[in-house]
């Protein structure tokens, strides 16, 4: 559940466990994972579904006071 995006207190609730035994028990996991071979030189690399925006806004936010 965790795994697939639900978050740590949900998945808790769901389970009826503390949050941070889902989150102890998603570190076990992690550590046993394979090392991943990282190439020695990368050419290309592709993020899905990421964007950071990182500068300055060319407009000024505008609130409406109704």
């Amino acid at each position: 559940m965790y795994v697939d995006g639900a978050g740590l207190r949900r998945t808790g609730r769901q389970l009826g466990v503390h949050h941070q035994t889902v989150a102890n028990w998603a570190k076990e996991q992690a550590e046993q994972l394979a090392e991943t071979p990282v190439p020695a030189e990368v050419k290309t690399a592709e993020f899905d579904e990421l964007f950071t925006y990182i500068g300055d806004k060319k407009t000024e936010s505008i609130s409406l006071h109704l």
